[in-house]
C-alpha cells in the first residue's frame, strides 16, 4: 500500500511541485491551501491530487484537518511543512500584526501541523517531517525580520525534533531554498530579478522541481540515517 504524504501550501508553487513529484514517486498525496478555490480546485482537476483548505497558523484547524485526511486518505507518512506568508516591511515600519501573523504560520504552523501526527509515526515507527525553510532563514534579509525569524526557528525546530524521533524511526530535516521562478519571483520587475540572479553563482533562478527533487529523496527510505540536516538548495548563493 502507498505512503500518504501530506503537503502544506501544497497546490502552488513550490508546494505544487512537490506534491506532483511525490505522486509520481508513488505516494498517496494530499495537498492543503489556505484560500484560493479555484487554483486549487484546478490543481485537483489537473493532478488528481486530493485537497483540503484550513489555515496552518489554527491548531484546531490543523488537527480537524488532519483527522479528515487520514480518514479519507490514510495515516500520514510524510509530513511536508511548506505553508508559508509574507509580510515584509522594514522594521521601523512593521507593525505587531504583519510580525504576527508570518510567525504564527510559518513557525506555529510546524507545530500546529507536525503536533497531530507525531503519535502515529512514533507508533508506527516510521516517519518523515520536511520542512521549507528559506536561504533568507540562514542569512536574514533586510525588510524581513519576521519571515527572517520564522524561518531560522524552522531551523531550530528541524534538529531538536530530529533527535527525539531518531529511535522511533521518524526522519526530521529541512531545505532551505534560495530564489526560485516562482509566480511571486517572476513577478516582480525585471530590474529587480536581474539584480537576484547576479548574486546567484548558478547564474539563474532555481526551479521548483528541483526543491521537490529535494523533498522526494529526504521522503525515501534510502534518507533513514540523514535526519537534523538541511539542505541548502540555492545555485551556490549562501554557505553554512
Amino acid at each position: 500500500m502507498a505512503r500518504v504524504a501530506l503537503v502544506t501550501g501544497g497546490s502552488r508553487g513550490i508546494g505544487a511541485a512537490i506534491s506532483k513529484a511525490l505522486k509520481d514517486a508513488g505516494y498517496t498525496v494530499a495537498a492543503t491551501y489556505a484560500g484560493n478555490d479555484e487554483k486549487a480546485a484546478a490543481f485537483k482537476e489537473e493532478t488528481g491530487i486530493a485537497v483540503f483548505k484550513w489555515d496552518v497558523s489554527s491548531y484546531d484547524a490543523c488537527k480537524e484537518g488532519i483527522a479528515k485526511v487520514e480518514a479519507e486518505v490514510g495515516p500520514i507518512d510524510v509530513l511536508v511543512n511548506n505553508a508559508g506568508i509574507t509580510r515584509d516591511a522594514m522594521f521601523h515600519k512593521m507593525t505587531p500584526d504583519m510580525w504576527n501573523e508570518v510567525i504564527n504560520t510559518n513557525l506555529t504552523g510546524l507545530f500546529n501541523m507536525t503536533h497531530p501526527v507525531w503519535t502515529g509515526m512514533r507508533d508506527r515507527k516510521f516517519g518523515r517531517v520536511i520542512n521549507i525553510s528559506s536561504i533568507n532563514g540562514q542569512k536574514g534579509q533586510m525588510g524581513q525580520a519576521n519571515y527572517s525569524a520564522a524561518k531560522a526557528g524552522d531551523l531550530g525546530f528541524t534538529k531538536a525534533l530530529a533527535q527525539e524521533g531518531a529511535r522511533a524511526g521518524i526522519t526530521v530535516n529541512a531545505i532551505c531554498p534560495g530564489y526560485i521562478a516562482t509566480e511571486m519571483v517572476m513577478a516582480v520587475p525585471e530590474k529587480v530579478r536581474e539584480s537576484i540572479i547576479a548574486q546567484i553563482p548558478a547564474g539563474r533562478l532555481g526551479e521548483p522541481e528541483e526543491i521537490a527533487r529535494c523533498v522526494v529523496f529526504l521522503a525515501s527510505d534510502e534518507a533513514g540515517f540523514l535526519n537534523g540536516s538541511t539542505i541548502s538548495a540555492n545555485g551556490g548563493q549562501f554557505f553554512v
